[in-house]
């Protein structure tokens, strides 16, 4: 199965140094591009583009495929699905740690993408309207209460998905925590 890893704030495709050796050691075939502007200054729409050009160019135009989103790079994903028609191709969205309500930890950085992941900016506002968009396809939510960029951490226990408490000590270890690996893994099945 092809599964297309999406990273967050600050990171590149290499956040997913454990998860994605892991899936594909399972025979998945992994894409874990590096958006830029990393920070999301020019925006979260402007990522999910890139994302749609990196997924056209690895898989083609009409390849379906699984779909992870980590942090930002989860808000990243619902764009690209609810906006830029990738909804038509996913059946599974598998999102990590990400601020569906927003974080208040996105007062503290300056630029667009930023202000997008306030609670209650016209982004999410936006995601949440167009939310249907993803009616038809398996929704998962991973979370853990300890997280600390994602302020409160209930945004990140996602009301239309199928949500799933990880006791991760921190936000960055969701994606190497054993519990969470296993549960992805048996989610996607065999490859």
């Amino acid at each position: 199965m092809r599964v297309v890893l999406v990273h967050g704030i600050f990171d590149t495709g290499s956040k997913f140094r454990t998860l994605k050796p892991y899936l594909e050691a399972r025979g998945h075939a992994c894409l874990a591009p590096s958006l830029r502007p990393n920070d999301g200054r020019d925006g979260l729409p402007a990522l999910a583009e890139q994302l749609r050009h990196r997924i056209d160019a690895a898989f083609g135009r009409e390849a379906s495929f699984v779909l992870v989103g980590f942090s930002m790079g989860g808000l990243i994903s619902r764009w690209y699905l609810q906006e830029l028609g990738g909804h038509a191709r996913v059946g599974l969205f598998a999102a990590i740690s990400v601020p569906m309500q927003g974080t208040l930890w996105a007062y503290g950085y300056p630029g667009r993408g930023a202000r997008q992941m306030r609670p209650g900016s016209d982004f999410l506002a936006r995601l949440a309207a167009g939310a249907e968009r993803l009616s038809r396809m398996e929704l998962l939510a991973y979370w853990t209460p300890f997280d600390t960029v994602i302020v409160p951490q209930q945004s990140a226990d996602w009301q239309l998905a199928d949500s799933r408490r990880i006791p991760a000590l921190c936000h960055p270890c969701m994606l190497w925590h054993p519990r969470l690996l296993a549960d992805l893994a048996a989610q996607l099945g065999d490859a």
